[in-house]
């Protein structure tokens, strides 16, 4: 059964696009002020989450899958992650599960997404198919907090008041942070900030905002760039496949890791206009010319209609289809981490 949280966010997907052309300089919003994608959005209203979630189901097209699957899970080794690695020591990513990630590098401790609560959403309404890796007192110290956009499963504010470290998010995401008290720098497409040594420049993704009914695309979704001084980390945040990945790609054409979402895809007449499937995420990796690509978003919620297990059995289909070498497409299980060097 499809959770209600994601029907609500479903319902407005349609929202935010906007004729090709030209990446702009400017933030492009449309004439009441919300944000617009890059490159064209179909348009969903509800309409059709009511096709989706019921004509298709009386009619026999809708997929059904359960809402529970075994996923790969591993024990962080806490002790190891209490220090991150020094300058010219390359980073280190461990996935907290869903678009949660540990980013490591240069002295200095990220989190970006993170959801680490055992339910999410308005009122708890989601649960988790597997624990986070790691709760909020058990992280090691962190500096900053990175938020790609304001989705349920991409911002739980409960974890970062647990977490109280400054966040980064786009424009116009302040209001829940600041009720929290939360110190916080909203950003625009391709402004940087420099952290303890570090570039953190917020990217375009393909997608749209809005964590109820009424603020829709009136917050800016994202995606990270994290540059180090031995490696550069790419996090897409949520994101259809569009032309920006190889502007992504040409801005900064030495990413080490890209980490790509590759569930929540089905049905795909629904879900192409905001989320790549496996196939369109490896697309989005050759775009970007990265070395190596990290899958994430998939096994931890429950929120389309592929079965859970199914996104990395996919993934390893097209990356045999299209010869890209086992050791550049990496799929982690939760709490594993990978070291990332040049």
């Amino acid at each position: 059964m499809i959770p209600f949280l994601t029907l609500i966010a479903a319902a407005f997907a349609g929202a935010g696009s906007n004729p090709p052309g030209p990446l702009p300089t400017s933030q492009p919003r449309d004439e009441d002020g919300a944000f617009l994608n890059l490159d064209p959005r179909e348009s969903h209203g509800f309409g059709d989450v009511l096709r989706w979630q019921i004509l298709d189901r009386l009619d026999g097209t809708k997929r059904s899958s359960p809402d529970r699957a075994a996923v790969p899970t591993v024990v962080p080794d806490r002790e190891r992650l209490r220090e991150p690695p020094v300058r010219g020591e390359g980073a280190r990513i461990t996935w907290l599960g869903h678009a949660s990630f540990l980013v490591q590098l240069d002295g200095v401790s990220l989190l970006v997404d993170p959801v680490l609560a055992d339910r999410m959403g308005p009122g708890g309404v989601v649960g988790r198919n597997v624990p986070p890796a790691l709760r909020p007192e058990e992280l090691p110290h962190i500096d900053l907090s990175l938020v790609s956009h304001d989705h349920w499963d991409h911002m739980d504010v409960p974890t970062l008041r647990a977490v109280g470290a400054p966040v980064l998010a786009g424009l116009q995401t302040e209001a829940p942070l600041a009720k929290e008290k939360l110190s916080h720098r909203a950003m625009r497409w391709w402004e940087s900030v420099q952290y303890r040594g570090l570039t953190i420049t917020f990217v375009p993704a393909q997608h749209f905002s809005g964590r109820g009914i009424g603020n829709r695309d009136h917050t800016l979704w994202g995606g990270w760039v994290i540059q180090g001084s031995s490696a550069t980390l790419y996090h897409s945040g949520d994101t259809a496949w569009f032309s920006g990945f190889k502007e992504i790609g040409r801005r900064f054409p030495a990413i080490d890791a890209a980490l790509l979402p590759i569930g929540a895809y089905d049905p795909r007449w629904f879900m192409k206009s905001v989320h790549v499937d496996p196939e369109e995420a490896l697309q989005a990796f050759e775009d970007l010319g990265a070395r190596t690509f990290v899958a994430m978003h998939w096994g931890t919620f429950k929120q389309s209609d592929e079965p859970l297990d199914e996104p990395p059995v996919r993934l390893e289909a097209e990356r045999v289809r299209r010869g890209i070498a086992p050791g550049r497409v990496r799929v982690l299980a939760i709490g594993e981490t990978l070291d990332i060097r040049r």
